[in-house]
């Protein structure tokens, strides 16, 4: 959403008068750039877990964040109030933080965006704000997502359904005379469920989260929802851990893109790459991977949950190559970055709050369709596995090196998916996966679940692929099964 920019001065109580006076303040100390972020956002959260709200409740978060950059020196302070006095004293801290005899660096961008906000580019439109909606009404939506849930399956034991969503008014100013505003809406539906069969237990979650308002609780969404948890369960109750070793891997469509997430997007982030800890850190403009093969990261994808009309320095949101048909071309840039390597930020300067300055941070990762078919990838290999759920990863910047957890998938043999199997590992190396990609089918898939990446700082992300050959990734399964 985005209102009038009156809306947003009498929020947070100020005018542009007293905006200047603050930047001034900041650059008190011989600073070269100063910037402030004002936040009012509006939580609320509904719990039902077998048949009962056992938690629920709403709260706001409100204050402003000023950042004075001095050289190589970032001073941050940020206050609960925005009050002149308060605001005033918080500018002063950040910039006798920031106090440095270093070179002065050209921060910002060469062209500042003193446009305003244009409405009708809004990514993620609101039919109905959730902070108009009482929380009581939202509590048939999730007594229904149970029921469908029991409905489907008879060896369902326990059902847990939740309901978050937040609203944020947003606020940024800067030295170059940067005005701009924002209203970001968030809704996230999660359901877990834990199913019983011959004294066996498996659990399965689903989620959906979006950048859209009230209008996203539908009961299309809570059949959708039931459908999906509850399908697959026969295959996780005959799933094995398969043998485990070098082998051929297809990656299924959509959230097997967590794999570009960590294992090569925080790679690409410009903050590892300038202070060379990443392994993509003298790689740009190389090939990385075979020819017709593009990453990108994007914040412009309509009601996705990691879009933005701005980024958290009020860059526009924007779609950014990272890799070019095979070829390394750009990193993930936030300001300073940004001024450090000569080129424009990128839109992905991001931050959890107003309590945190900005860093280069993903929005929605992905990798764009190839002409492959997916059974044809599939047919290619003689001994591997098929992976499309995944539970969480590790990955090392500066090796690169990474290892996922994987929740199901099958054994490939012959060119066939043959056994389920469940509980396995998947490790390997960000470059050297993707220099072994060997084929990218034509199913693009975004996921539309609620991941967040966690960076110092956590922020919401989305992330996709279509479907992808590995030729070669470690397995971790069982020695001899």
């Amino acid at each position: 959403m985005i209102n009038e920019k009156k809306y947003y001065l009498d929020i947070f109580r100020v005018d542009e008068i007293s905006l200047d006076a603050l930047i001034a303040e900041g650059l008190r100390s011989g600073g070269s750039y100063c910037d402030l972020f004002f936040e009012n956002t509006t939580y609320g959260s509904l719990l039902l877990r077998d048949g009962a709200v056992t938690s629920g409740g709403s709260h706001v978060d409100f204050g402003v964040g000023v950042r004075v950059l001095a050289g190589e020196k970032t001073g941050y302070a940020y206050s609960e109030s925005t009050s002149l006095a308060e605001m005033t004293a918080c500018a002063k801290a950040a910039s006798q933080i920031a106090s440095s005899p270093s070179e002065v660096s050209p921060y910002g961008t060469r062209n500042p965006s003193r446009g305003e906000p244009n409405p009708k580019a809004d990514r993620y439109p609101v039919e109905t704000n959730w902070r108009d909606v009482p929380m009581t009404s939202f509590l048939p939506f999730l007594q229904s997502l149970e029921t469908k849930v029991k409905e489907k399956d008879t060896r369902v034991q326990k059902v847990m359904a939740n309901l978050a969503f937040q609203v944020s008014d947003i606020l940024m100013y800067n030295s170059h005379r940067e005005l701009k505003w924002d209203t970001r809406p968030m809704g996230t539906v999660s359901v877990s469920v834990v199913f019983v069969q011959d004294g066996k237990i498996e659990n399965k979650a689903v989620s959906r989260s979006f950048r859209c308002g009230a209008e996203f609780l539908s009961q299309s969404l809570a059949e959708e929802m039931a459908s999906e948890v509850t399908s697959g369960i026969d295959a996780r109750f005959e799933a094995k851990r398969p043998e485990g070793g070098q082998m051929s891997v297809v990656m299924g469509a959509g959230a097997s893109g967590i794999l570009l997430h960590e294992a090569m997007g925080h790679a690409f982030e410009a903050d590892f790459n300038r202070k060379g800890t990443s392994i993509f850190a003298d790689k740009m403009g190389k090939q990385i991977c075979q020819k017709g093969i593009n990453i990108l990261d994007d914040g412009t994808l309509k009601g996705n949950r990691g879009s933005l009309n701005f980024d958290d320095e009020g860059i526009p949101g924007q779609k950014t190559y990272m890799v070019e048909d095979g070829i390394l071309t750009s990193y993930l840039h936030d300001r300073i970055s940004a001024a450090h390597y000569g080129v424009r930020p990128t839109g992905n300067g991001r931050r959890e709050s107003f309590r945190y300055a900005p860093l280069p941070r993903m929005r929605a990762t992905y990798m764009e369709s190839g002409n492959a078919k997916t059974q044809d990838l599939i047919s290619e290999v003689k001994k591997g596995i098929y992976v499309d759920e995944f539970s969480n990863g590790q990955v090392q910047i500066g090796e690169g090196d990474f290892t996922f957890y994987v929740k199901s998938g099958f054994l490939i043999e012959n060119g066939r998916l043959t056994m389920p199997v469940k509980d396995i590992n998947i490790i390997g190396n960000g470059p050297a996966a993707l220099a072994d990609i060997r084929g990218v089918a034509d199913d693009l898939a975004i996921d539309p679940g609620a991941w967040t990446c966690g960076k110092e700082q956590s922020v919401p992300v989305s992330c996709g692929i279509p479907t992808v050959l590995i030729s070669s990734l470690t397995v971790g399964g069982s020695a001899n099964e």
